[in-house]
C-alpha cells in the first residue's frame, strides 16, 4: 500500500476506527491515543498491506489488540501499585455527549438518560459481547468482517450478537424500559 492509498484508506475508513476506539476505551482521550497508536502501526506496515484485501478488519483487529495489551499493564501496574481502578477511570473519564434532535427538553432528556443506561449496560458486558457489539455498531462492519477481524468463526459472532442484544434487553425491561 503506497502513501496516496493508505490517506485513501484513512479518508474512508477512519471516523469507524476512530469512533471503535472511542467506544472500546470508554472515553474520548484515550480513544484518540488508540486511534493514533493503530495508525502508527499501520503506517509502520503499510508496505505489507495489500489494499485488495480488508485492511479496515485489520485495522480494528490491531486497536482491539493494543487495547487489551494496554489494559492487561495496567492491570499488572495496579498490582504492584495501587491507583484508582480502572472502572472509576472510565466513570470519570467519561463524556457522553447526545445529539438528540427534537425541541421537546423532556424527550432530550428522557433519550439521553435511555441512552447513558444502555452504554453503561453494555460496557458491563463481558468483553467478548460487548467487543462484537462495538465491531458491529459501531464500526458499521459486517459479520464475516467481525469473524475475520477476530478470528473466530462466523457462527460464534451470530451467536455473541444474538446473545449481548438479549441480555441488553432482558437488563433493560428490569430496569422498566419497554423496548
Amino acid at each position: 500500500m503506497n502513501n496516496n492509498e493508505f490517506e485513501q484508506f484513512i479518508q474512508k475508513n477512519g471516523k469507524d476506527i476512530l469512533r471503535y476506539c472511542r467506544m472500546l476505551s470508554c472515553n474520548n482521550e484515550d480513544g484518540d491515543e488508540l486511534y493514533q497508536d493503530t495508525m502508527l502501526k499501520l503506517l509502520e506496515k503499510r508496505q505489507k498491506l495489500d489494499p485488495a484485501m480488508n485492511v479496515k478488519s485489520y485495522a480494528l483487529s490491531v486497536s482491539t489488540l493494543l487495547w487489551k495489551n494496554r489494559r492487561k499493564k495496567f492491570s499488572t501496574r495496579n498490582r504492584i501499585a495501587k491507583i484508582d481502578s480502572m472502572e472509576e477511570y472510565a466513570e470519570n473519564g467519561k463524556q457522553f455527549r447526545s445529539s438528540d434532535v427534537g425541541n421537546d427538553p423532556e424527550y432530550i432528556v428522557e433519550r439521553r438518560t435511555e441512552t447513558e443506561t444502555l452504554l453503561a449496560l453494555v460496557e458491563q458486558l463481558p468483553e467478548k459481547y460487548r467487543i462484537t457489539l462495538y465491531l458491529y455498531y459501531s464500526a458499521n462492519m459486517k459479520l464475516d468482517e467481525i469473524s475475520e477481524c477476530l478470528h473466530i468463526p462466523l457462527g460464534t459472532v451470530k451467536t455473541r450478537l444474538r446473545k449481548a442484544k438479549l441480555i441488553l434487553k432482558e437488563r433493560m425491561e428490569a430496569l422498566g424500559y419497554d423496548e
